[in-house]
């Protein structure tokens, strides 16, 4: 049946008794997750090419129809519902993104890492203009912040304001609500992978399996209810061994449905396992999660209707929640903005027929991106034009600084933010600003190898890269998958990387904080250190920021930068992205060959230490089996001597 037409029997049961099919319970359920600040509907490119999706005015249109059909509809949010647009330059000031959450009428919701981005101040601050706004908000719920294990060591400045906050906002482990007939218990838990993801999270965390299920015996103990729901901002994985929200499921068996947010996973069937199901809608609000659950007579609950309901220029906006958006946009324009001489309207560039790559291309195609390309060149463009000195060898954009890409038509300042729109420069003012660091030629092959072995398991990591060429083959031993590496100058001419020279490298700070994220996934084998001119190793990287007098350089506006300087190809006094951008440029070559001599050739240190690792491997186990053997023969002589010495008697 029709989610919007599910209606719920208004009967209560306790799960623990068995349940006759006339007093089997119903609930309706609507989800969002990774909203990542898109307050408005925003123009991206999809499968269906350039298209308007999202909006909450447009989520509130669907929200309110189903609640006119069934008003105790539960709605809940996986996470990270700040960061990712114009409307988080407010963040502190108008906790924009939380505030219409309440808009919507969002229950719980849950940290995700991103709401760390603008560190400790900026979430405590947030969290305390929420609280004091007055308005209708949704619990806060994360049941594994461990602040036993600060208190034992005595709290940070920064963690003390975050306590203060939660207090304030009132957070908790878990809450119940009561739908119709139907008690729901939600917990939420911020996952091991969200942690990694967030470089300047102060916070201390326990276990996200052990604090559930430590949870979920609280409420057993303390709770009559006939759910238990969890909000993670864990995610799932494609191998079930690393999926968080899948160890979960099997872990607490308990839960009866898991909304999973960080990964942006779109999940078009519920995984299931045992009686917890699993579901997803993916980013920005693109869809709107709905689903119908009815109890079983035993007591669990199983699904009876789940789609994701797409959110596109079919669906109305309202009224009200558009105008509420509209005045949050509008204190960007008069405050951020103005700074950089911009609005959001302001048109940078116009794409009369680029067809840039999308999201899922920069996380699941692992080539060569014109978007990736786009962004890397920008960033060499603003800083070689910012500085007037020394030029910059080479520029990496990874695929998980890009937030969003760029359709056909206008190219604006809004659009431009929100495709690479994280996180927060040590001056305190919105936006990753690029660092300059130094790396010697070894390094800048470690990291083409980081991309073409490390990336596939941590897609995050994918890099797109100005100035530097490198071809891989996927098929070869890991960590020996590139085969060349060398630098291209101004005039495209090929340059032969020097293992010992030091190159002027440029990225976004947040890139450089997640390096050590990349060596443990590489256990320490792919090390890559930044350095200054001199080579001495970078503590700080916040010390080389790029600052233009005393302001950052933010690597969203270098990227506007850059396209200001295209030229205006037809005269309307706006430039044209060039049609290069259409083209592959040989930065990234993918050389998927099986023939024994491509796989072989010119193996590098690690293929030596694994192939050496390997081969004593298997004469341990060649020595044991023949050990083996030798024991058996020297059994079986001692057997049959027994047996002749038998037969004497």
């Amino acid at each position: 049946m029709s989610f919007l037409t599910v209606g719920c029997l208004l009967t209560q049961f306790p799960v623990t008794e068995t349940v006759s099919a006339a007093e089997q319970k119903e609930i309706d359920i609507m989800f969002t997750h990774d909203l990542h600040s898109h307050l408005n509907s925003f123009t991206t490119v999809t499968e269906e090419g350039t298209q308007e999706v999202g909006g909450f005015a447009r989520i509130k249109t669907l929200i309110d129809a189903q609640k006119e059909k069934n008003p105790d509809t539960l709605v809940l949010d996986g996470g990270d519902f700040s960061m990712g647009t114009l409307v988080q330059t407010v963040y502190e000031d108008e906790a924009a993104e939380i505030r219409m959450l309440g808009e919507l009428g969002c229950q719980a919701t849950v940290l995700g890492n991103h709401e760390f981005d603008y560190r400790s101040k900026g979430l405590a601050n947030m969290l305390q203009t929420a609280a004091t706004s007055g308005e209708k908000l949704p619990e806060m719920l994360v049941c594994n912040v461990d602040w036993e294990a600060m208190e034992e060591t005595g709290l940070t400045e920064g963690q003390q304001q975050l306590r203060n906050s939660f207090d304030a906002y009132g957070m908790k482990d878990y809450a119940v609500f009561e739908q119709g007939d139907v008690s729901v218990a939600v917990v939420g838990v911020f996952g091991k992978d969200a942690l990694a993801c967030a470089p300047t999270c102060e916070l201390l965390f326990s276990d996200p399996v052990e604090a559930v299920s430590e949870t979920v015996e609280k409420i057993e103990e303390n709770e009559d209810v006939d759910m238990i729901v969890c909000i993670s901002h864990s995610g799932t994985w494609e191998d079930e061994s690393k999926s968080e929200d899948e160890i979960l499921a099997k872990s607490v068996p308990e839960l009866d449905l898991i909304i999973s947010g960080h990964t942006h996973t779109e999940l078009p069937e519920p995984i299931v396992h045992g009686d917890t199901y699993i579901v997803s809608a993916g980013e920005y609000g693109k869809n709107l999660g709905c689903l119908s659950m009815k109890q079983k007579e035993d007591g669990r609950w199983e699904m009876a209707d789940y789609q994701l309901t797409a959110i596109d220029a079919s669906v109305p906006e309202d009224e009200t929640t558009q105008a509420r958006a509209e005045e949050f946009m509008a204190a960007v324009d008069s405050g951020y903005l103005k700074d950089f001489g911009y609005t959001k309207d302001t048109v940078l560039a116009h794409n009369e027929s680029v067809d840039f790559s999308s999201l899922d291309d920069l996380s699941n195609v692992h080539t060569e991106q014109n978007l990736g390309s786009l962004m890397a060149d920008a960033f060499v463009y603003a800083v070689e034009n910012a500085e007037g000195g020394e030029p910059v060898d080479v520029a990496v954009v990874p695929s998980g600084c890009v937030r969003d890409t760029y359709g056909t038509g206008d190219i604006t300042v809004e659009d431009v933010f929100n495709s690479y729109s994280l996180g927060i420069g040590a001056d305190g003012v919105p936006g990753y600003p690029l660092i300059s660091v130094y790396l010697t030629g070894e390094e800048l092959k470690i990291a083409a190898e980081i991309d073409a072995s490390v990336s596939d398991f941590m897609t995050t990591a994918r890099l797109y890269i100005s100035g530097l060429h490198f071809s891989f083959n996927p098929n070869r031993l890991i960590l020996n998958k590139v085969t060349d590496t060398y630098l291209v100058d101004d005039g495209g001419n090929r340059v032969e990387l020097e293992d010992d020279k030091l190159y002027r490298v440029v990225a976004d700070l947040y890139s450089g904080q997640m390096l050590s994220t990349v060596t443990d996934m590489s256990y320490g084998l792919l090390s890559v250190v930044p350095k200054y001119a001199d080579g001495t190793p970078i503590e700080d990287l916040e010390d080389v920021i790029i600052m233009e007098g005393n302001r950052e350089l933010k690597a969203w506006d270098a990227i506007a930068r850059y396209m200001q300087s295209f030229p205006d190809e037809d005269g309307d006094g706006i430039g044209n992205v060039p049609l290069s951008y259409g083209e592959m440029e040989g930065r990234k070559q993918v050389i998927d060959s099986k023939n024994i001599l491509d796989l072989m050739k010119n193996p590098n240190k690690y293929a030596a230490m694994i192939v050496g690792v390997a081969a004593i491997f298997i004469l341990v186990v060649v020595l044991l089996v023949r050990l083996v053997v030798k024991l058996i023969k020297r059994m079986n002589g001692k057997d049959t001597g027994k047996i002749r010495r038998n037969g004497r008697k």
